[in-house]
């Protein structure tokens, strides 16, 4: 809950990068475009649905995904079961639209189920950090700590990044990307 934006903005981010129109499935009208907009996700390509409750959004959602048209469907979820994202990795695969559920719960008591399996082919956490520090008072560019932490026939990972830039793009800070490469020791040579 504390995260949520970060999430969201991760996911415009993603779904900017991919042609044509995205849906966003919301219980909540909270959904912040001109901050869509900042991470590359255009107003006019975004069709927004708010739904009444949590069974209707998921049905929203696997009706978007069915169509083949879309980009993505991007939905604020609080439950995800098993059952239901298996029906909406069947609708995804189906039509090639990608799926982005984004975890949001009301209460913290609804967060206990995060750890749950689910179908999905990954399963990222998106946790804000301090911006990057500027020569001159300011706020610079949003940072996030982004955590792989399910990957299907791959390996866990995390990483510091810099937020979303107006096209979708992810960075790193740039005390990381300008640094040299750190020495691997038992480092093996092929013989010639």
């Amino acid at each position: 809950a504390v995260d949520g934006a970060a999430a969201a903005l991760f996911a415009a981010g993603v779904a900017a990068r991919l042609p044509g129109k995205v849906l966003w499935c919301v219980t909540r009208p909270d959904l912040f475009a001109p901050a869509l907009s900042q991470v590359g996700l255009d107003p006019d390509r975004l069709i927004y649905l708010e739904a009444g409750d949590e069974a209707s959004l998921l049905s929203c959602f696997e009706e978007g995904l069915r169509h083949a048209g879309l980009a993505a469907v991007v939905a604020e979820v609080g439950r995800l079961s098993m059952t239901a994202s298996r029906r909406l990795q069947i609708a995804a695969e189906t039509s090639g639209v990608t799926a982005l559920a984004v975890r949001r719960w009301r209460r913290a008591s609804e967060a206990a189920e995060f750890g749950q399996p689910t179908a999905a082919s990954t399963r990222w956490r998106i946790t804000s950090l301090p911006s990057s520090p500027l020569p001159a008072p300011g706020v610079g560019r949003p940072r996030w700590f982004v955590e792989l932490l399910r990957c299907r026939s791959g390996d866990c990972a995390d990483f510091s990044l810099e937020a979303c830039d107006e096209k979708g793009r992810l960075a790193l800070p740039a005390e990381l990307a300008d640094r040299s490469i750190a020495p691997t020791a038992g480092r093996r040579r092929a013989a010639a």
